[in-house]
């Protein structure tokens, strides 16, 4: 019940906090307890009195003042939270939360926080192009804060471009997604694999893919916003793990790789091989580097193990998912596959499209199952086709 949720938000100073007043007066119309916390800037744009009002809560602004509770005012906010909310979210606070900055009770309550945080920007063009705001929003993306992205059109400073805050319809529908977020895989154990495998050729040199672990990264934070002990073993990437995790495991090479999944497949009901294992590895690895001579160098390589293949034959009554990334006769490579590696379903992925490959953050997919069935999906955010993945899984668990 939505009377039960509450959202805490945080009002920063900026032209656009009228609109987070059109934000609390909808809020509260679907019953949500709402609490406003105020920059001292934002209180020259519209005073806390109107917040007061609209929210029927005390309006916070300074962190010093007397308390109007016994609480610990920004530690009982912060944990009342469901969702707390940046709206308008200033280049200011943006850098300063990016950076573990907390001089005020706003930015105070935001660190202490374990609730899902959404943020949304508005400011000038330059602003929010300048590579230093744009550094503190992907910092904050990896560690997993949501983001209702600004628009662009006529700013108040007369300039045309992006930065302007995103409506209020489009910040409510984030809002009221993240209330109403699923908890349908709860109690389920779940493996998920990332990022590619590195394979060493002597202490300098190694062979890799492209692989940046977006999709599987994706895949463990969606898993356990829908309430699964997700255990994520991992190749090198650069990405941030993703919070509540059961277990991270970091690993490099195929054999480690494989070594960890065996290590805690007992306990998990459903493994999802979303890893770009490497397929070869060097026959001989050398303790010292190779020294560059005028001649031509020739590497000898094994097979590695295939991890999904090994697991396939062992795992009983366990849900085993698996991912082809092919540039030619998807289809064909990934249905044989499934029976090969004995899958419950695969997630096939053609490199040649835009918008399809490594390092981005869509994917397009098509699923196929143990009976030929192909399920095809436009182009979409990875945490989208995670959902869509995970949803299956759901099926096939009978939950």
């Amino acid at each position: 019940m939505l009377k039960d949720k509450t959202v805490v938000i945080g009002v920063c100073g900026g032209i656009a906090v009228y609109k987070a007043c059109d934000l609390v007066s909808k809020l509260k119309k679907t019953g949500v307890n709402v609490h406003v916390i105020m920059t001292k800037s934002a209180t020259e744009f519209v005073a806390p009195l109107t917040f007061q009002t609209l929210s029927q809560n005390y309006v916070v602004d300074d962190m010093f003042e007397s308390p109007k509770t016994w609480d610990v005012e920004h530690i009982s906010l912060a944990k009342k939270a469901d969702v707390f909310v940046l709206a308008p979210a200033t280049a200011n606070v943006i850098g300063k939360v990016a950076n573990g900055i907390a001089d005020d009770m706003l930015t105070t309550t935001v660190m202490a926080t374990k609730a899902k945080v959404l943020v949304a920007p508005a400011m000038n063009t330059n602003m929010y192009e300048n590579p230093v705001v744009q550094r503190n929003i992907q910092i904050l993306k990896d560690l997993n804060y949501e983001f209702v992205e600004p628009e662009s059109g006529r700013l108040a400073c007369g300039d045309i471009g992006s930065g302007k805050l995103a409506s209020v319809d489009k910040i409510f529908d984030s809002i009221m997604s993240l209330l109403q977020e699923k908890n349908d895989l709860k109690g389920t154990s779940i493996i998920v694999t990332a990022g590619p495998t590195v394979e060493s050729i002597d202490p300098v040199r190694y062979i890799t893919n492209r692989s940046t672990g977006k999709m599987g990264y994706s895949i463990a934070k969606k898993a356990i916003e829908r309430g699964a002990d997700v255990t994520l073993i991992s190749g090198p990437t650069n990405i941030i793990p993703p919070k509540n995790l059961k277990k991270f495991i970091q690993t490099e090479s195929a054999e480690d790789m494989y070594n960890a999944v065996l290590d805690n497949i007992d306990e998990n009901q459903v493994i999802i091989k979303s890893a770009a294992v490497a397929d070869y590895k060097p026959k001989d690895y050398s303790n010292k580097k190779i020294k560059k001579s005028d001649s031509d160098l020739s590497i000898e390589l094994d097979r590695t193990k295939d991890i999904a293949f090994e697991i396939g034959k062992i795992k009983s009554n366990k849900i085993l998912v698996g991912f082809a990334a092919e540039t030619n006769d998807l289809l064909e490579n990934a249905s044989k596959k499934i029976k090969k590696k004995n899958l419950d379903f695969i997630v096939a992925n053609d490199l040649t499209e835009a918008g399809a490959g490594f390092g981005v953050d869509t994917n397009i997919v098509k699923i196929i199952d143990k009976e030929g069935t192909i399920d095809k999906y436009p182009k979409m955010k990875k945490e989208e086709v995670a959902d869509v993945i995970l949803d299956k899984v759901k099926t096939l668990l009978s939950i």
